[in-house]
């Protein structure tokens, strides 16, 4: 049942039906509630809301930011010269696939697969970025 045909049947058909059954909308608002979750399991092991760390930038202030321009950090050259500015759209294509997305970047994870995750970190980076305890401004 590990079969690459069985993943594919899984994600393409019987993850979407269980999701409608737990009360997942399709094309919904993302959930900060959840998309905190996935930020600290998927994205904290490197990243932090107010501080750049060796290995990643910091996320407070990352709506309209222009992709490459946190003062110290080491961008790779993609990064720097990919013209993108942060926003919706941006980041869930980017989230999807980063490598696919912006190649030669360095950020080190595989995107994430399922939109309505997507969309749950999403709206927890916008909802973060505004909680003064978060990123004082």
């Amino acid at each position: 049942m590990n079969s690459p045909k069985f993943r594919s049947w899984l994600l393409s058909c019987a993850l979407p039906l269980a999701l409608a059954a737990c009360g997942s909308k399709d094309g919904g608002e993302g959930n900060a509630t959840r998309g905190q979750e996935l930020y600290v399991k998927e994205c904290a092991a490197c990243h932090s809301l107010s501080a750049s760390t060796e290995n990643a930038p910091l996320h407070c202030g990352l709506f309209g930011r222009k992709a490459g321009t946190v003062p110290g950090f080491p961008y790779s050259e993609a990064m720097r010269s990919s013209r993108l500015t942060w926003d919706e759209k941006t980041l869930d294509e980017f989230l999807t696939a980063p490598y696919l997305t912006l190649p030669g970047t360095i950020m080190g994870f595989p995107g994430f697969a399922l939109e309505q995750d997507r969309k749950d970190v999403i709206a927890y980076l916008r909802e973060a970025s505004k909680d003064p305890g978060q990123c004082a401004k």
